[in-house]
């Protein structure tokens, strides 16, 4: 069966970790809980589709420098170019290459990398008549690829553009990490009015809301004690959406395993087992989800 040997006969589940607030641990979250699903048995797919591409720099990728470069090779191509290839109109900027041909895989997790070019998305497709916000969507339905893994994970920039519409539109569920405070709380609001936007269009059905995690708390602040508190009294007033994990607090763990582009699922020590655990339930957050699509 390959690499794309799978667990159970059930099409894939997308799930998104989305904030449009930098700085709140999103690609660390997305990263250590792909690996999290990895150690239950899941087969996992990871999509890198934030241009900075820091989650891809975490498989140990960076295609920054080839794409500098104004030869397409395969080790420059990434998730940029496979959306391209998949609008129809777009086929003058059609590249060669398969979806399986970029795949890295590392430690038994799959990557779509992502490079700076995703930046201009949102410019290459602004004019086709298509509906932008199905371009993610009708890749992953057309490649086959939700009958290729148990979960694809995705890891989106900290915006709500056109990129995360698509991610929304292509998501089944949606995991939100922020920091308490009063920019997560006003960055929370935002994210829904985007939620009752794609429910308005009706082109596709808007993801359940998994998860909020509150990260990189910490413990000795007051304010920010107050501020989560807040944040999820807000949330609980939200119909079916009052899913407060417990806080990540500020560990010393979680930034050594970043910095050693490791998750966390590497270290064997007795210190990193809380946050193994941590992650665990992350995982079975989204195992154990009744999703509405």
């Amino acid at each position: 069966m390959g690499i794309f040997a799978r667990t159970s006969g059930k099409r894939g589940r997308v799930v998104a970790f989305i904030n449009q607030k930098g700085g709140v641990g999103k690609t660390t979250m997305a990263f250590n809980t792909a690996y999290a699903l990895k150690c239950q048995g899941a087969k996992v797919l990871v999509i890198d589709l934030d241009p900075q591409a820091n989650l891809s720099l975490l498989f140990g990728l960076d295609l920054s420098l080839a794409a500098e470069s104004d030869d397409l090779t395969e080790s420059s191509l990434n998730i940029h170019h496979l959306l391209i290839n998949s609008v129809r109109e777009l086929k003058a900027l059609h590249t060669g290459v398969l979806w399986s041909e970029l795949i890295y895989q590392r430690d038994g997790v799959d990557l779509l990398p992502s490079s700076q070019e995703l930046s201009g998305f949102e410019l290459s497709v602004a004019g086709i008549s298509s509906p932008r916000q199905m371009i993610l969507k009708r890749f992953l339905e057309r490649n086959g690829i939700l009958d290729q893994y148990d979960y694809i994970i995705i890891d989106g920039p900290p915006t709500l553009g056109l990129l995360v519409v698509n991610i929304l539109c292509a998501a089944h569920g949606v995991m939100i990490p922020f920091r308490p405070d009063d920019f997560s709380r006003k960055g929370l609001a935002h994210f829904y009015r985007v939620l009752e936007d794609i429910d308005d269009m009706g082109v596709s059905a808007k993801p359940t809301v998994l998860a909020h995690i509150p990260n990189l708390v910490e413990k000795r602040r007051k304010q920010e004690g107050c501020d989560l508190n807040l944040i999820t009294e807000e949330l609980v007033d939200r119909s079916n959406c009052s899913n407060v994990v417990d806080p990540f607090y500020n560990r010393a763990q979680l930034v050594k395993s970043q910095s050693q582009k490791r998750s966390v699922y590497d270290y064997s020590s007795i210190e990193f087992a809380q946050l193994q655990e941590k992650f665990n339930h992350l995982a079975d957050i989204i195992q154990e989800a009744s999703y509405e699509q």
